[in-house]
């Protein structure tokens, strides 16, 4: 593993150049992904091995990133679980998760049994990734974010019905919670088995909460997904980043709770959140939207960005995904600048 740079730098070892890789960097802003969606609905696309791997790899064929993210989608293992999961084209459930009964209905999940398709793309990419020297980025979410989805049954702005639980109905949210833990850990653990190097976790909603309610009901469990995953099977530790959108007000909470690296968004400076999360690495922190911005002010914020997270421990990625309207040049341009600048944080 210590042949990658990206892998050095979520363990804060010296590299030749900053790492870059972009949430949601296979995706609808370009061409290539769309004619294969095209063919295919989007759940059906997450289910086919072949499919999965072809799109996974289009940006690191197209850009040259530095690390490839196995595509999926987080609710995936919900599925499996028993809650009944549509997009339509944005993800909603038939019935949403209220009471103990709707807990006790669903399952923690077997993942080579009940998602088989995910461990198998797993196994295809690290094949295919060879050649090319790029390590596999496993994921899955956290089990706030998964909770947000379940019980408020798709997306929402006030999360109220989640929020209503964990305050009024803590038996019936806790009892959910241990059971999205369980299916987190044995799912991550089914990806790495298969050959994923590292792992991010994805707790997107995660900053809609108060310091003291990340603490109290959300911090405990992602530290339970984070202290269960296993290493390799060649022994190797793997290293996770914890991702929780919109956390600038409790940045030292999210560090406490675990993983080698502390994914950021665009809201905080990155120098500051350096100083907040104490020797971990740190990903991010470009806002998505810059991209849409003209070039020569994207290399700008990039050699921006790369002066103020300093020469190690820094993996450059944006604040969150790839929106589907971002110019493929203007990918291609930053990944570029990360690996031309980048080479000012190279190895002393």
């Amino acid at each position: 593993m210590s042949d990658y740079r990206f892998i050095n730098a979520c363990f804060s070892k010296p590299v030749d150049r900053t790492p870059v890789w972009l949430m949601r960097q296979a995706g609808r802003y370009m061409e290539e992904y769309r004619a294969v969606r095209a063919k295919v609905d989007f759940l059906t696309l997450c289910k086919s091995p072949e499919l999965c791997t072809e799109v996974t790899l289009q940006p690191i064929d197209k850009f040259g990133i530095d690390a490839a993210i196995l595509f999926s989608d987080i609710l995936i293992p919900v599925e499996a679980m028993g809650a009944k999961l549509d997009f339509n084209p944005a993800p909603v459930f038939e019935k949403p998760i209220r009471t103990q009964a709707d807990v006790d209905a669903l399952r923690v999940i077997d993942p080579e049994a009940d998602v088989p398709f995910v461990p198998e793309t797993v196994k295809m990419l690290r094949r295919e990734l060879e050649s090319c020297n790029v390590p596999l980025i496993g994921f899955a979410g956290a089990p706030f974010t998964l909770a947000s989805y379940m019980v408020e049954g798709g997306g929402s702005r006030s999360f109220q019905n989640l929020k209503t639980m964990m305050w009024s109905a803590p038996k019936v949210y806790r009892s959910l919670m241990e059971k999205l833990t369980e299916t987190v850990i044995k799912y991550l653990n089914a990806q790495v088995d298969a050959g994923a190097q590292a792992i991010q976790i994805f707790d997107t909603w995660g900053g809609v909460l108060s310091p003291a309610d990340y603490l109290n009901f959300v911090m405990p469990y992602t530290r339970l997904v984070i202290q269960g995953i296993k290493t390799s099977p060649e022994g190797d530790k793997v290293p996770v980043i914890n991702f929780v959108g919109n956390s600038q007000g409790f940045l030292p909470l999210v560090a406490q709770a675990g993983g080698d690296v502390i994914g950021i968004d665009w809201r905080i400076d990155i120098a500051a959140a350096r100083n907040q999360v104490g020797r971990k690495a740190v990903q991010g922190n470009m806002d998505p939207i810059f991209l849409l911005a003209p070039i020569p002010e994207i290399e700008k914020r990039v050699k921006e960005i790369l002066a103020a997270a300093g020469d190690t421990g820094h993996v450059f990625n944006l604040g969150h995904g790839i929106i589907p309207e971002t110019p493929p040049e203007h990918v291609k341009a930053l990944v570029d600048f990360v690996h031309e600048h980048g080479e000012s944080h190279r190895v002393k």
